[in-house]
């Protein structure tokens, strides 16, 4: 399978360096005309400048693709739809957006402060639902569309002195299995990329030897499939060292308690039937739950 692109136009937050700046530079090689996102500052978040987009886009351009360098802040709405509108001004559409954009504030949770949280939380989950909103009436128009966010192992399984990022990077998933069911009919493809790569956010966190072998490219290759026309929708890709995976989110069938046994001396009773993983499902809307247990009331369907 060839993956290709003809006459796409992609928009990257977070495009100035590390994975961004590698997502950047694959689709630009695979002819996708790439807005280039940064806002230019540190890891943390302060500062900023438009140097690294420009240095990206003059990388691009060098190998023969069409590129445009745009500072907005992702937090910013009427920044963020100057930059859609700048990308469909001189392009005609976009049709893909790559929410790629953060930032980090590590600390324990009883040392964070609370201005820590609403920053980190704001630049990863607000700043992907602003970049998302502002493309997301032009793609239903367009009947195309294909959306991509980041979320991260510790968003998934927790990471200690994480909890800001962690509590973002699961709404993120949150975020995109909700959306998927909303784009759907309009060709609106929603998935979550979970990188383990080298970058600004995890030098100092490794070993050298490991890091080398976390490269950029091979996240990126994972990100070309996930915005390519027969992408899947609603899939968490985990991509790192070479290595790629998917999470899932599954329910066990657990039990149904009747009127007059629901107690919690009865939960603990019963708990290991509950986190049986035998027959688990995985579950593509919030109304499947529900079903499940109403399902088994109108059956008289009752652990003893």
């Amino acid at each position: 399978m060839s993956i290709e692109f003809k006459d796409r136009v992609a928009i990257v937050t977070g495009a100035g360096g590390g994975l961004g700046r590698s997502h950047a530079i694959e689709l630009a090689k695979r002819g996708v005309k790439v807005v280039v996102n940064d806002l230019g500052g540190s890891v943390d978040g302060t500062g900023g400048g438009a140097t690294m987009a420009d240095n990206v886009v003059a990388e691009i351009i060098a190998m023969g693709g069409e590129a445009m360098a745009n500072g907005a802040n992702v937090t910013n709405e009427a920044e963020v739809q100057a930059m859609v509108d700048a990308a469909i001004e001189k392009w005609g559409h976009v049709d893909i957006l790559v929410n790629n954009a953060g930032i980090l504030r590590d600390k324990s949770f009883s040392k964070m402060t609370m201005a820590d949280w609403d920053l980190v939380v704001a630049v990863h989950l607000k700043g992907s639902a602003v970049c998302t909103k502002a493309v997301w009436n032009h793609m239903k128009e367009r009947g195309y569309g294909r959306i991509v966010m980041t979320t991260s192992s510790s968003g998934m399984y927790g990471n200690f002195g994480q909890t800001n990022y962690g509590a973002a990077k699961a709404g993120l998933s949150g975020f995109m299995r909700t959306l998927c069911l909303e784009g759907a009919k309009y060709n609106i493809r929603i998935n979550t990329l979970s990188p383990t790569a080298r970058s600004r956010m995890t030098e100092g966190l490794m070993p050298e030897e490991i890091l080398e072998k976390l490269t950029v490219e091979s996240v990126s290759a994972g990100l070309v499939y996930l915005v390519c026309d027969d992408a899947p929708n609603r899939m968490i890709l985990c991509a790192g060292a070479g290595g790629y995976s998917e999470t899932k989110v599954f329910e066990t069938q657990g039990i149904n308690l009747s009127e007059g046994e629901q107690t919690a001396e009865n939960v603990a009773k019963f708990i290991d039937q509950i986190r049986d993983t035998t027959d688990q499902e995985e579950f593509t809307n919030g109304g499947q739950q529900g079903t499940k247990f109403l399902t088994r009331i109108q059956k008289g369907e009752f652990v003893k």
